[in-house]
């Protein structure tokens, strides 16, 4: 299991030494919001500029943006190893966005909320890097897991076997030990933690955990 560490809810005046605790991560997941497409405002581009100074970890970005196809190039730009953005702010251009950001030689995914049904992102997962099953409502870190989202982990790694699909199963929020298990259980390959590393003393440990589960 790949474990990709968010560190939305940690020490951003300790910036540095904050990312270097979760150093043992291959993953590490920015969570970008807009204040538009859901209700809270992070950080933009300029995040990765910096964590880039000293990580030299996968980026993987997280856009949670009302307009994913005009800000995707920042991205790329400031250093993203993968841009995943939302089925329901794309829509009908979703299409040309993942051919837009595969074209600048970055890996693409899709996510989709808890509410959207899992069929909608069939017509796009042959051309797929990763599917990201949001397990709470995107927005805010410290949410409870949402059991049904492992009915869409399970339905996506069925489409990938079935089709011959190459593309990744990443699972975020309300990551913990026991919900990792069941996500890897149900055919995830990714998970996202945010506060249960970030709360944790010994954050390699934490990390070591979810990626045995």
């Amino acid at each position: 299991m790949i474990c990709a560490p968010s560190f939305l809810t940690a020490d951003f005046s300790q910036l540095e030494t904050e990312i270097v605790s979760l150093k043992k991560a291959k993953w590490l997941h920015f969570d970008v919001m807009d204040g538009i497409f859901v209700p809270n405002l992070t950080y933009g581009e300029e995040m990765l500029d910096r964590v880039k100074a000293f990580s030299n970890q996968f980026f993987d970005c997280h856009l949670m943006i009302a307009n994913p196809l005009e800000r995707y190039r920042d991205f790329i730009d400031a250093g993203a190893d993968m841009i995943t953005f939302h089925y329901e702010a794309a829509k009908e251009k979703s299409a040309n966005l993942i051919a837009k950001i595969k074209g600048r030689g970055c890996l693409s995914g899709m996510s989709i909320k808890p509410a959207t049904k899992a069929d909608l992102l069939d017509p796009f997962l042959k051309d797929l890097d990763l599917v990201l099953v949001m397990s709470v409502e995107p927005g805010k870190g410290g949410q409870e897991f949402m059991p049904e989202a492992l009915d869409k982990i399970r339905y996506y790694a069925d489409q990938r076997s079935k089709n011959n699909y190459h593309f990744l199963i990443e699972v975020d929020g309300g990551i913990n030990d026991k919900t990792a298990a069941m996500a890897k259980t149900s055919g995830a390959d990714i998970v996202v933690a945010g506060s249960y590393i970030i709360n944790q003393k010994d954050r390699e440990k934490a990390i070591e955990v979810l990626e045995n589960v």
